[in-house]
């Protein structure tokens, strides 16, 4: 393939130049307050519009007034609305796309907006400022010399009888579907196998349309992309994906934190030849984009059709403030606005400021409790929910419980492990760990795609702690008392790996 790299670097080179005007605070509101203006105007007609009076909205302040903070509780009757086909509700028009996402406490799944503006004006923009910064980064590159592997779901989802043409599944699914023709001559696989919902089939066909293709760039979450490219290397009888594919330069990741799959990569690449850029790309939108070599810190994409505002996360109750006020070091809620009919919701992440001009943040984990260490965004009302369901059902009975990730190491997949202190234990603790892992993808579709065909997550790890473990912790830590918790989930092990530690 001709390389056309050398062609494309003005166009992508423009767009760093736009972002110039962020390196400084007043930059930052003007860019931020222009995305605002347009989402209100362009809604102002909806029934949101209507209902907190977009007409009469001048500026932030009076935006942060007339309109409230929310959850996907608080929007789930409007998106069902929206799902069945009814038109201005929260953006206008009638949308026919929905990226399907877990972790809410009234429902298995949610489903969040995609409309054509959410599209053009955040995500395919979002993709362009990644290449952007990457090209601006590496002048060598010579990434448009061959294919992207673009790694996708698809749009498998649990409901029945929705409107002719609305489409409800992955965030990559409704991208890769949408995609401009002419991105698809630079990408593999074919839509046809990006889209594949039964990853039994959709892995032997991603090795084989992967093969004899040059592949310049990867971009997908660490977790998935690791069985994939374990599988390329196998079936080509290689030591290393470089040995496959000898033009790949980099990996485009999200979605989860990369940290604990970075010597797993280095094991299967060339180092040498190995680059990696960090995205902050969510199901609510495009967020931030790592522009700094080395650097896990990402800039805030300012222009991208989504409006951002922070509360603090040591003081919940404290007035949101908007990005250029932000404080350096601090950690806050994130809430959006945004092209999809989003308004002030909060997406459920806290985030670090890492530097104020410009702008740039790192993920700092969940508002809540949760494990997402393979992208299954496993919350403690989905672990509840599943633990009471198998304790039900067996006639066990649990005193205290705590779940965290096991990474793939020794040939094993990840997996979860629990620990569990029964008041009646199981008869049959195996039998009982499939039913709790069957229970959780009953209340958890990221989970359920997960561990679909035992491809990327083994069944859960059950594990019995001794009597008076959890007790014994909590005092070891000074936290035993009238107000004692025990944290049920975690995105790491140190708190699983102290409790193993004194469960011997």
């Amino acid at each position: 393939m001709i390389n056309i790299t050398p062609a494309l670097k003005p166009k992508f080179a423009r767009l760093c130049r736009a972002e110039q005007a962020w390196r400084v605070r007043a930059g930052q509101q003007a860019a931020q307050e222009a995305v605002l203006g347009y989402l209100v105007r362009t809604a102002r007609d909806t029934e949101v519009g209507a209902e907190h009076g977009f007409r009469t909205i001048r500026c932030y302040a009076d935006f942060a007034r007339k309109v409230p903070l929310s959850e996907y509780a608080d929007i789930r009757p409007s998106v069902e609305r929206m799902l069945r086909g009814a038109r201005d509700v929260l953006w206008p028009g009638a949308c026919s796309r929905f990226a399907q996402s877990s972790g809410t406490a009234d429902g298995k799944s949610k489903y969040i907006p995609v409309t054509v503006e959410s599209l053009h004006l955040n995500h395919f923009h979002g993709g362009k400022a990644v290449v952007a910064h990457y090209l601006d980064l590496y002048p060598d590159s010579r990434i448009f010399s061959g294919k992207s592997f673009i790694l996708g779901g698809s749009f498998a989802n649990e409901l029945r009888g929705l409107p002719r043409g609305v489409r409800v599944g992955d965030l990559s699914a409704n991208l890769i579907d949408a995609i401009p023709v002419a991105a698809e001559m630079l990408r593999v696989p074919s839509r046809e196998v990006a889209l594949m919902a039964d990853w039994r089939r959709k892995l032997p066909a991603l090795v084989q349309a992967s093969l004899g293709e040059d592949i310049t760039n990867i971009s997908g979450v660490p977790s998935w992309f690791l069985t994939v490219l374990r599988e390329v290397i196998r079936a080509a009888g290689a030591s290393t994906i470089h040995d496959v594919w000898p033009h790949l330069e980099v990996f485009f990741h999200g979605g989860i934190s990369f940290g604990p799959y970075r010597e797993q990569y280095r094991a299967i690449t060339d180092p040498a030849r190995m680059r990696y850029l960090e995205t902050y790309n969510a199901s609510e939108g495009f967020f931030a984009v790592a522009d700094v070599e080395g650097s896990a810190a990402m800039k805030l994409l300012l222009d991208a059709g989504v409006f951002y505002e922070f509360v603090p996360v040591d003081d919940p109750s404290a007035e949101p403030v908007p990005a250029w006020r932000v404080e350096p070091g601090a950690v806050y809620a994130m809430y959006i606005t945004a092209a999809n009919g989003l308004w002030r919701y909060a997406t459920g992440d806290t985030v670090r400021v890492e530097s104020v001009e410009p702008l740039r943040i790192t993920v700092a984990g969940r508002t809540k409790s949760y494990i997402n260490a393979f992208g299954e965004e496993v919350m403690v009302h989905n672990t509840d929910a599943a633990l009471a369901a198998a304790c039900r059902r067996t006639g066990a009975a649990a005193l205290n419980y705590t779940a965290a990730p096991v990474y793939a190491a020794d040939g094993r997949r990840g997996r979860h492990q629990w620990l569990i202190e029964w008041q009646t234990p199981p008869a049959d603790p195996e039998a009982f760990a499939d039913l709790l892992d069957a229970e959780l993808q009953a209340v958890n579709s990221d989970y359920q795609a997960k561990r679909a065909g035992g491809i990327f997550l083994d069944r859960l790890e059950l594990t019995t702690a001794r009597e008076g473990l959890f007790d014994d912790w909590l005092a070891a830590t000074g936290k035993l008392g009238g107000q004692r918790k025990v944290p049920r989930l975690a995105n790491d092990r140190h708190i699983i790996d102290a409790l193993l530690t004194l469960n011997k």
